[in-house]
């Protein structure tokens, strides 16, 4: 059977080379007058041609009326606004007497016909754009939900992935300064949605109140900045697509890691491979598209930028301070005096007089009290009575011999509590040495039954390695020339005086 291109161009053939009148076609193909009118004007079937549009005699009316309600959904949240079907239902109180099917295909053709249409942009050399997207990772066992910072650089297509407990300022800081050094320049221009982490107010389409935080960024390594209008992520859309793509790509199947420093280094990994990329349309590698951009970055600072959050405060009287809901201690010298702290997105760092006095890893939850059980070991010595009921060294976890040292200088103490207190300087040698290498030192002072704090300690010192020293004179020619003549010990006796002893 032939297909109907085949008919059509059969009937042009029998007209224009065979030379056929139009009767004898109509009586050879069976075909209409009308039909051999259009396959003589037309070298292709026309298809249907609709003179007018056809007459919407009940939707008609209505239509109008359901433009302007999916017009005003638009400054409603997206759960609250018109189905078709209530659509249906609001314009059947108004007199509407047709079927809901009408009714779903006009709002279909409305919203359609509603779209906004984008106008390609051009992307240039050493432009950026930064973005946070949100995956779930199992980290040590535990399914928990990450934010993810990315980096995209338009021109080249090559990005930056990290992920983060939350999106904040430090995050936004550590991320930054991480891919700048992954892309080995500043990109001179960052476009950047409306974050509160940035922008503390919105003045116009794209002018903004910056806060501290971003200035302080800004400042360091020098680049502009610009904010997508309000409600329109499509003017960063580069990077729109890289947090979809890396999702479903470096977040499919599920990551299982141990720890933020693991997933960090799986995500870096990914990001180096995925130089390798050629895209659609680019006449380059992303890798060679990137070496060719890094002449239009500007140059890192030549020091490094310090990504904390810095609060001043005081510690209190249990020697603690208060840093995001959660507090740290400090040596109990330190106790009521001020503290300035240093939040990292990965540590907490506590300094007084721009010396660094403690340091622990931060804590993401809320309300947790951290003790470094070596601040407070100080404060023990002068209150011994406390050793069974200190909090900072319920998390200790000493060995079975330290137990058994304690024991044994209790029985052996001379005066009430004698043997307690020569306990807690065996423990204050932790704040010099190691957990692991003072277990050691008590286990050998207990085997030779020395249990004082000194007996301990001597265990401490690093032990010299003793070999015999050979002096060679290889690679010394100049030196093998010299003689040396054997000493003559006689000659020291004329420095005995008289009468002395020979």
């Amino acid at each position: 059977m032939l297909t109907d291109m085949e008919k059509w161009t059969r009937i042009r053939l029998l007209a224009y080379q065979e030379g056929l009148s139009k009767r004898e076609i109509i009586r050879r193909e069976g075909i209409h007058w009308e039909t051999l009118n259009k396959a003589l004007a037309h070298s292709e079937p026309p298809g249907y041609r609709m003179k007018a549009p056809r007459p919407k005699p009940k939707i008609g009316p209505y239509l109008e009326c359901i433009e302007q309600i999916i017009k005003q959904d638009k400054f409603y949240p997206k759960k609250q606004r018109h189905t078709a079907k209530r659509i249906f239902e609001r314009i059947k109180d108004m007199g509407y007497t047709g079927g809901y099917t009408q009714v779903k295909v006009a709002v279909r053709e409305i919203k359609r016909l509603k779209r906004e249409v984008f106008m390609p942009l051009i992307h240039r050399p050493g432009e950026a754009q930064v973005d946070f997207g949100y995956a779930l990772v199992k980290m040590a066992g535990q399914l928990r939900k990450v934010a993810f910072f990315v980096m995209a650089l338009p021109y080249s297509d090559a990005f930056f992935l990290m992920a983060f407990e939350r999106e904040c300022t430090e995050s936004y800081w550590e991320g930054h300064a991480r891919a700048f050094e992954f892309f080995g320049g500043v990109p001179h221009r960052i476009s950047y949605d409306n974050s509160k982490v940035l922008a503390s107010k919105i003045i116009g389409a794209h002018r903004r109140e910056l806060t501290d935080g971003f200035l302080k960024l800004q400042s360091h390594y020098l680049f502009k900045e610009h904010f997508c209008r309000v409600a329109r992520p499509n003017e960063k859309g580069v990077v729109e697509g890289v947090v979809k793509y890396s999702r479903s790509n470096f977040m499919v199947p599920v990551p299982q890691v141990k720890d933020f420093n693991e997933l960090n280094a799986l995500l870096r990994d990914k990001c180096r491979q995925d130089l390798d990329r050629r895209l659609r349309g680019k006449r380059a590698s992303k890798k060679e598209l990137l070496d060719e951009e890094r002449s239009a970055f500007l140059p890192l600072p030549v020091t490094a930028f310090d990504a904390c959050r810095k609060q001043p405060t005081r510690a209190n009287s249990l020697s603690l301070v208060r840093f995001d809901d959660n507090d740290y201690s400090v040596p109990v010298v330190n106790a009521h005096h001020d503290i300035l702290i240093k939040g990292y997105v990965d540590r907490v760092v506590l300094c007084h007089h721009h010396q660094v006095v403690a340091e622990h890893p931060r804590s993401w939850g809320k309300e947790g009290i951290f003790f470094d059980p070596r601040h407070y070991l100080a404060l023990l010595e002068r209150k011994p009575g406390a050793l069974n009921y200190a909090r900072p060294l319920v998390d200790l976890k000493l060995a079975s011999c330290f137990d058994t040292l304690h024991r044994r200088l209790v029985a052996e103490e001379d005066k009430p509590g004698h043997g307690t207190r020569e306990f807690i300087k065996v423990l204050r040698l932790l704040e010099d040495h190691s957990q692991p290498r003072l277990t050691q030192a008590v286990k050998k002072a207990l085997r030779i039954g020395s249990h004082s704090k000194d007996a301990v300690a001597q265990f401490l010192i690093p032990q010299a390695t003793w070999f015999p020293l050979i002096f060679l004179l290889d690679g010394r020619e100049h030196l093998k020339a010299v003689r040396v003549d054997e000493p003559d010990v006689t000659a020291y006796d004329a420095l005995l005086f008289k009468g002395g002893a020979r």
